[in-house]
């Protein structure tokens, strides 16, 4: 019998080349495929809510496949983590409608970006942090940060090369806090990203931080569709895919 299953997917993004099965290097669609391939017997293709780049890490990231088989969810979840490598973990596994898509049935996504801010870095957390050393300006950067909610042209925060058909995304929250021994944390929630949309305005928030821009230039860039006029991407190991509302 044909069954559709959920996946609701942690793993640490080090390692691979990104989400999206690739020719030559790792992924993390091909290591599930191919844990999916020693149980079911057969070619399974996942289909994710979204890619995430090299290096970018899931908290939640979801995915579905479709396959003819007799296996229960739960067999899935607890076969999948016994055959996967130990830094990509299945929270959940569940059985869904038919109609259902990973992708176009997802309404709202959260992302978190994760600073060292402090002049000595870490050791145990490097994979985890983006470390700047210079005190920034929280005030300023929370200023910015506020910008970017409601419904916005992020033209000027979108990866070069990745033309789509909208720019326009609606972003419900961004807000940018002090954790403890120097952690920022960098929190947002929208209805859809473009690509390096997070890591291109955390980026230009850091030199809001840093004092080359000013809040106001930060909104100026914004409004001015001009990749060019923003900063530089932020790297990929302080991002997080938190989770995919449906």
């Amino acid at each position: 019998m044909e069954a559709k299953f959920k996946l609701v997917i942690e793993y640490d993004g080090t390692a691979y080349h990104g989400w999206q099965r690739q020719a030559a290097d790792r992924s993390i669609q091909a290591e599930i495929e191919k844990a999916l391939a020693v149980m079911t017997r057969q070619e399974v293709s996942l289909a994710a809510s979204g890619r995430t780049d090299a290096g970018v890490h899931a908290l939640g990231q979801v995915a579905h496949f479709t396959c003819e088989t007799a296996i229960t969810s739960e067999e899935f979840l607890k076969g999948l983590n016994s055959l996967l490598p130990d830094d990509i973990v299945i929270k959940s596994c569940e059985k869904m409608p038919a109609d259902f898509h990973a992708r176009y049935d997802a309404r709202r996504k959260t992302y978190r970006y994760r600073i060292l801010n402090r002049p000595v870095p870490t050791a145990v957390d490097k994979r985890f942090v983006w470390h700047v050393r210079k005190k920034l300006d929280l005030d300023a950067m929370q200023t910015a940060a506020a910008y970017v909610v409601g419904e916005h042209d992020f033209k000027a925060f979108e990866g070069t090369g990745s033309p789509r058909s909208s720019t326009l995304r609606t972003i419900y929250k961004a807000q940018l806090s002090a954790a403890s021994a120097g952690h920022l944390v960098f929190e947002i929630e929208g209805d859809g990203f473009l690509r390096y949309m997070v890591r291109n305005i955390v980026g230009t928030l850091v030199e809001v931080g840093r004092g080359k821009l000013t809040s106001g230039d930060f909104k100026t860039i914004l409004e001015s569709r001009d990749r060019e006029q923003a900063g530089a991407t932020a790297p990929p190991q302080g991002l997080f895919l938190v989770k995919v509302d449906y």
